[in-house]
């Protein structure tokens, strides 16, 4: 099969395509062929060394949508079962770039109905990451949550998802993506981080201190990036959120699709023999949704 990999780091001249076996699942695991697959910047990270593994072959991908093609002992899925799933990993030998992957079976969840493949590889790793966050802030009905970056991927997934709970979301953005980030469900907007006028907030743009500055004393700040996030002040709780594979969690996000609660957004498909120009293309940024691979 064909696999999009590194071994060297650097910019997007590094990344290959070559020919390799297909992999074969193990218990508890499930093989997808893949119809689709999201790139985003942590693979770039990969790419450029930010995760380590020099000296090693590098596969990349994090999202896959695709078909179920074989199945270990213990495996709750089917062949022929259309599916998502998050292959969770930095330094890996392969990843959902490619036209196989092996996965955790607990790691794929039914793929939406409501959309193709294409779009819904653009839902686990960011939607995901976005719930998880969510959920480390503990926030209730009511709360008031600043999602900065909420014209992002992972932001647009927040401010969608807290909005949904119930949650008095503000997204912070560029001038431009006001209408947008309203039309996700957030109820105010605004263009830079106002003193502690928030209960929490969910940093995906990855500003640090700026961001923490919009708490109130005693509130909860959550990053995107583990190890990242700025040090506590005034009682404010910080955190990252390091995302895990959850087949459980991914259904839900799953039917909020299928539901029309979330949105999915593609910027732009390549063939996985363009994997180089996609990734050149992400480092380009303006990138407003995901770019994807299809094989």
């Amino acid at each position: 099969m064909r696999a999009v990999v590194v071994n060297s780091f650097g910019g997007p001249d590094v990344v290959e395509v070559v020919e390799t076996e297909v992999p074969e699942p193990g218990a508890r695991e499930v093989r997808i062929r893949v119809s689709a697959a999201s790139l985003n910047p942590v693979d770039a990270g990969v790419r450029a060394g930010v995760f380590g593994g020099a000296g090693k072959r590098i596969g990349l991908g994090w999202d896959v949508a695709g078909t179920v093609d074989a199945v270990g002992v213990a495996s709750s899925w089917s062949v022929g079962d259309e599916v998502v799933a998050l292959d969770h990993g930095m330094v890996k030998p392969l990843g959902t770039h490619a036209e196989y992957v092996v996965v955790d079976t607990d790691a794929a969840a039914l793929a939406p109905t409501t959309v193709d493949a294409v779009r819904a590889a653009t839902l686990p790793l960011n939607a995901l990451t976005a719930s998880q966050a969510l959920d480390r802030l503990e926030l209730a009905p009511g709360d008031a949550l600043l999602v900065t970056g909420a014209a992002g991927a992972v932001g647009g997934y927040a401010v969608q998802l807290a909005a949904h709970r119930g949650i008095s979301v503000t997204g912070l953005a560029r001038e431009g993506d006001e209408a947008f980030v309203r039309s996700l469900g957030a109820g105010r907007f605004v263009g830079a981080v106002a003193d502690r006028d928030f209960d929490a907030v969910l940093d995906a743009a990855v500003l640090g201190e700026p961001a923490l500055a919009g708490v109130r004393d005693g509130g909860r700040y959550i990053g995107v990036i583990p190890q990242a996030e700025p040090a506590s002040v005034r009682g404010v709780r910080t955190g990252a959120v390091e995302v895990s594979a959850d087949g459980a969690r991914l259904a839900e996000l799953v039917r909020l699709v299928d539901e029309g609660v979330l949105e999915t957004r593609v910027a732009e498909t390549f063939a996985l023999e363009d994997a180089a120009k996609a990734h050149a293309r992400l480092d380009g940024g303006g990138v407003r949704g995901r770019l994807v691979l299809v094989p």
